[in-house]
């Protein structure tokens, strides 16, 4: 007997629909944040306390039919806390590996800038290449393995900044902000009966059905002028006045899998020059450095990135 998947778009409804249950006035941040998983990259959501970040990511975790795993960064935090220690058993004399909450499928790295570069950078071979090594042996973390890391602002206490490598595995960094009053008071009323996340929140995708929502974004056309665009845009993040550091290549290939996502949420089956410059903020900007005189004088790597996509020609 075979069974009939569910289309990938109301898949994307599901997730949408669910999230806005406990996510209350955040649309664009569940629209990136999908497009980013749906896609396959990381997401780095930066923004003051009792936003929602942690609700938002494990609302996306209970919704799907994936393991999960938390990890609360703090300054003490080692990197085996992360991936994992081996132990000797004096039973047969030899060292056993135990796995550390890095093999999940979802992994929830809260307020990641709280904890010391060398735990920081634990996460690095992970969400570069889904794997980790660990005695000179290698383990894979499978296909579906997805990071979403929470970050207060640099300028709160006891935080330490995320190394540019570690910036440039994030697909994505984006914030949420605060909401209207009126949906505050929503959020008051939802809660005025408090219940668990987990209450609330049920799975509705399967695993075959995320697998079908993943094949359905990567079949999304792109044309090779769309292609040339995304590069010229990344590319002149490299050379523009007061920045020390531009965005690597890795940005072009994110920006291209994120505006397929875009675009096929947008019901479109190729990418347009709208869906690139929605997401360019997002995928470019924290992969940047702007030097100090300029940083002075106001300029922010959001900035350059907007201006840039003013400057750069659209392809008709």
């Amino acid at each position: 007997m075979t069974t009939t998947l569910i289309s990938p778009f109301t898949i994307y409804n599901r997730l949408v629909t669910n999230l806005e249950q406990v996510v209350k006035g955040q649309p664009q941040a569940i629209r990136k944040l999908l497009a980013a998983f749906a896609s396959g990259g990381h997401v780095l959501l930066e923004d003051l306390p009792g936003t929602g970040k942690t609700t938002l990511a494990k609302a996306l975790a209970l919704s799907l039919q994936l393991e999960f795993q938390r990890i609360q960064f703090t300054p003490d935090v080692l990197p085996s806390d992360i991936l994992g220690v081996s132990i000797f058993d004096q039973r047969d004399q030899s060292f056993h590996f135990h796995k550390g909450p890095v093999f999940t499928e979802i992994l929830l790295a809260d307020e990641i800038n709280r904890a010391s570069p060398r735990a920081q950078s634990a996460l690095l071979e992970a969400m570069g290449e889904k794997q980790v090594s660990i005695d000179g042996v290698k383990y894979s973390l499978g296909d579906w393995f997805f990071v979403i890391a929470t970050q207060n602002p640099m300028e709160f206490h006891g935080t330490y900044p995320l190394p540019e490598a570690q910036m440039d595995r994030f697909m994505m960094r984006f914030s949420l902000g605060y909401v209207t009053p009126e949906e505050e008071v929503a959020i008051l009323t939802s809660q005025q009966q408090s219940s668990a996340l987990e209450n609330v929140i049920k799975v509705c995708a399967t695993r075959d059905e995320i697998q079908a929502l993943k094949q359905a974004v990567q079949a999304v056309r792109i044309s090779e002028e769309l292609k040339h665009y995304m590069v010229a845009v990344v590319a002149a993040t490299r050379k523009f006045a007061g920045v020390q550091m531009g965005a690597s290549p890795r940005a072009s290939l994110a920006l291209m899998k994120a505006a397929q996502a875009l675009a096929w949420f947008d019901g479109m089956a190729f990418v347009t020059p709208e869906q690139i410059q929605e997401i360019a903020v997002p995928v470019i900007a924290h992969r940047m450095k702007i030097d100090s005189q300029a940083r002075f004088s106001g300029v922010t790597e959001e900035s350059v990135v907007k201006e840039i996509l003013q400057q750069v020609a659209v392809p008709i």
